[in-house]
């Protein structure tokens, strides 16, 4: 064949390729990639310079224990067949396509693989989230923020309880995100298309919480009515029992019985009903403690704890405190029309040496309530804190002199919060603007606010610049 024939038949060729509503990657002998058409790279989000003549396995990652399909065919000299697969490109984004891998065999000889992918991630994530609104669910592990070891063993074990239909018990203090755990556990489970029902047994007396769990039989009691409890709201799905200490003996006996019977009676009913339900309880105690204190029966617990998940407090992973900062300053930006980039080192190292007693709850309100007290600003200071922390500066902690609380002395005289906010502000404003003889546009730049926004703090406290 001529070579400007050659020339305009390979034009045509990947004209041809590039044409196509499928993803086309081929690789040679070696693995390398050889053809990969335009569509191909809209599914994977790469560049052809990126992915062309390189090496399949150094680009793509592939969950633990998984191969590639092409490769796969490559080795075995098998085709695949409608085959879905999920990896990761270069910039660790998932992907998740339905592929057809095919290898390609030339005298005999496995010279190569093909593989043909129409994309499902889009169509995946649309189901996921129809899923979430209708099981009244709103996370997933993905959205667990974390990459210290504790919490991420916590996940990798929860992912593998998602699989079954076992009871779990999550562990942990308040504020840690037990139910965050709950809702991916069922999100990622068989029962994910079922109501997630959640349930405080702290919230209600036990007169209360017992027809809410197992329902009422008409005249049971004066004004009962016919109603079905959470367990048989939840069937086929999952029920959710926070603060499962909380509950009397009497009711924790009761609940072992549906748990071991998987049936239930309403209260005043003759009759047992079938249910098929997953449990998962949480319990803000160490399980053993609240055995010793009678707060749980020890019989519950080993039927509830089947799989035991003991969520690491804040202070245990404080790794992870950066990256759990950027993610409420980035989600209340968003809510609060804002800009801030960033927190202080000062703020950074208090965070550090803070024990957070709320965990992760407790740094989410911190993080909020310190964006509150921002303008113009784009960095959290250690005065944008609300005033109890400022109360409580670790010894360790040096706070720069312009952020110094000691301008304003705190006495216990029964002020509200936002009378004694207003005082520091005061204090603080004018201790500054007096250190710069009242140049307004250098004090600004002290305080790291706007000129304007300065102006009008001056005016609104009634200070003198």
């Amino acid at each position: 064949m001529p070579h400007s024939t050659l020339d305009t038949f390979l034009r045509i060729y990947e004209h041809i390729l590039d044409r196509m509503n499928e993803g086309v990657h081929v690789i040679d002998a070696m693995g390398t990639t050889i053809v990969y058409n335009h569509k191909m790279t809209e599914l994977e989000s790469m560049a052809r310079q990126d992915v062309l003549h390189k090496p399949l396995s150094e680009v793509f990652q592939f969950p633990p224990g998984q191969e590639s399909t092409l490769l796969t065919c490559l080795r075995t000299g098998n085709s695949i067949r409608n085959t879905r697969q999920t990896y990761f490109n270069d910039k660790q984004k998932e992907i998740t396509t339905i592929n057809n891998t095919y290898p390609i065999i030339e005298n005999g000889q496995i010279v190569g693989a093909m593989e043909i992918a129409n994309d499902v991630t889009k169509m995946e994530r649309l189901i996921r989230e129809n899923l979430l609104q209708k099981n009244g669910s709103r996370y997933t592990f993905e959205q667990i923020i974390g990459k210290s070891t504790p919490i991420l063993d916590v996940i990798e074990n929860a992912k593998r309880a998602a699989r079954t239909s076992s009871s779990v018990l999550v562990v942990g203090e308040t504020g840690a995100g037990k139910e965050l755990f709950v809702q991916s556990i069922h999100n990622a489970s068989l029962r994910a298309a079922g109501p997630l029902i959640s349930q405080n047994c702290a919230a209600l007396p036990d007169s209360l919480i017992e027809g809410l769990l197992f329902g009422t039989a008409r005249g049971a009691f004066t004004g009962a009515v016919e109603r079905p409890g959470l367990f048989e709201q939840a069937e086929g799905g999952t029920l959710f029992l926070d603060e499962i200490n909380s509950l009397s003996m009497p009711l924790q006996a009761k609940l072992l019985r549906a748990l071991q019977e998987k049936s239930i009676r309403r209260i005043g009913d003759t009759k047992d009903r079938s249910i098929d339900v997953r449990i998962v309880a949480a319990i803000n105690e160490d399980p053993v403690e609240a055995i010793a204190n009678q707060h749980l029966r020890k019989d519950l617990y080993y039927r509830l704890g089947v799989v035991t998940l003991f969520l690491p407090p804040l202070r245990e992973r404080k790794e992870d405190i950066p990256i759990l900062t950027s993610h409420f300053i980035e989600k209340y930006n968003e809510l609060f029309q804002m800009e801030v980039t960033s927190v202080s080192e000062d703020v950074l190292q208090f965070f550090r040496e803070h024990d957070w007693p709320g965990n992760v709850r407790e740094l989410q309100h911190l993080i909020e309530g310190a964006m509150n007290l921002m303008i113009d600003e784009t960095t959290i200071r250690y005065d944008h804190l609300p005033l109890h922390f400022l109360r409580r500066t670790p010894a360790s902690v040096v706070v720069p002199v312009q952020q110094q609380p000691s301008v304003l002395s705190f006495t216990e005289d029964g002020r509200s919060l936002k009378e004694t906010m207003q005082e520091f502000e005061t204090a603080y404003i004018h201790h500054v603007v007096d250190r710069y003889n009242g140049n307004i546009s250098r004090a600004a730049k002290e305080l790291q606010i706007s000129r304007q926004s300065l102006q009008y703090r001056l005016r609104k406290l009634g200070i003198k610049g």
